[in-house]
């Protein structure tokens, strides 16, 4: 398993927009392959929001992010 990229953010060197699309496709392929699972969405934000902590990020948000990411690659990726 490949590690992810990890982006430094400075003035003097500053990502470029091929390592940010790179990043996105990514992360939209990787939530696809968390999707084949047998893992369920409940599942997942239950876990999701136990990792994360309770007083942090509710249900509601995180189903709202795992609702958009198979649509991630559409909003910021143009061919």
């Amino acid at each position: 398993m490949t590690r992810a990229i990890r982006i430094k953010k400075s003035e003097e060197n500053p990502e470029s927009a091929e390592l940010l699309a790179q990043s996105v496709i990514q992360v939209a392929e990787g939530f696809q392959k968390v999707l084949a699972t047998p893992l369920t969405q409940r599942g997942l934000i239950v876990l999701l929001h136990d990792g994360i902590g309770q007083a942090k990020i509710t249900k509601k948000q995180i189903q709202l992010v795992i609702e958009a990411l198979p649509r991630l690659k559409g909003w910021y990726i143009k061919k």
